[in-house]
């Protein structure tokens, strides 16, 4: 009987990869009002839930995919993939409302581009601590810090080594869990409770996953807004990355 569920499981990955988050969700969601009295939301404990998971997975197998290199689990790499990622964000910028959209006007656009050049900043600080002083190098982990879909981006269009394209995916990737697991911590101390502060937070942070991500364990309906700024984020960096700010960077460091 076991061998027989086992069988069943694998082969039907992506309904097992539901069941399984559907499990998280639901003590999470337990552990959030009971434990928390609702002051944690559930998501992000469930988050938090997965990033650990995701590490005892690729400790267990050595992998680099997390849980979804267990067999058992293969289908939350499709799950959690790219493509269901990117439709579930678009989908998601679909619930917005063109009028709140157009009441962000000057501040949502200042937002993105400030988002952008302190993202861009602070890696390229972080690269020279660590001791790259090329220009290459600093703008590709830069871009990196702005995303970790601009980072490559970036890395490949100024001839990054694919070390440093790797650490700037890596930068991403931090960024993005830390806005994933503490905008919920700092929202009522920013003011993120609105149509209007949800498109400027997504313009300043623009990690789409960490900002969906964020804001539905703050307030789901505030989700459409920050996705729509973070979208556009995504976008302005690999515009300004690979040129406006390669440029300004080769200048100083040469």
């Amino acid at each position: 009987m076991q061998d027989m569920l086992l069988a069943i499981f694998k082969t039907n990955g992506l309904v097992t990869a539901f069941a399984l988050i559907g499990i998280v969700m639901y003590i999470s969601y337990q552990i959030s009002g009971k434990l928390t009295k609702g002051r944690i939301h559930g998501s992000a404990i469930a988050i938090i839930f997965g990033l650990i998971l995701a590490y005892l997975g690729g400790i267990s197998t050595g992998g680099e995919k997390g849980l979804a290199d267990l067999s058992l689990f293969s289908g939350i790499g499709l799950m959690g993939g790219g493509m269901l990622r990117d439709f579930a964000i678009v989908a998601t910028a679909f619930g917005a409302s063109f009028e709140e959209v157009k009441k962000a006007g000057e501040s949502g656009v200042v937002a993105l581009f400030l988002g952008v050049v302190i993202s861009f900043l602070v890696g390229v600080l972080i690269a020279l601590s660590f001791g790259y002083t090329d220009a290459v190098s600093l703008t590709t982990i830069g871009a990196g810090a702005v995303t970790y879909i601009v980072g490559p981006v970036t890395g490949a269009a100024v001839g990054a080594s694919s070390d440093v394209v790797a650490l700037s995916i890596a930068a991403g990737l931090v960024k993005s869990i830390l806005v994933m697991i503490g905008t919920p911590f700092v929202a009522k101390y920013i003011g993120l409770d609105n149509p209007r502060t949800a498109l400027v937070f997504g313009g300043l942070m623009g990690t789409t996953s960490g900002v969906a991500g964020g804001l539905a364990a703050t307030d789901p309906r505030l989700v459409p807004y920050g996705a729509v700024t973070a979208t556009f984020y995504t976008g302005l960096g690999c515009l300004l990355c690979p040129s406006l700010l390669f440029l300004a960077t080769k200048s100083l460091f040469g």
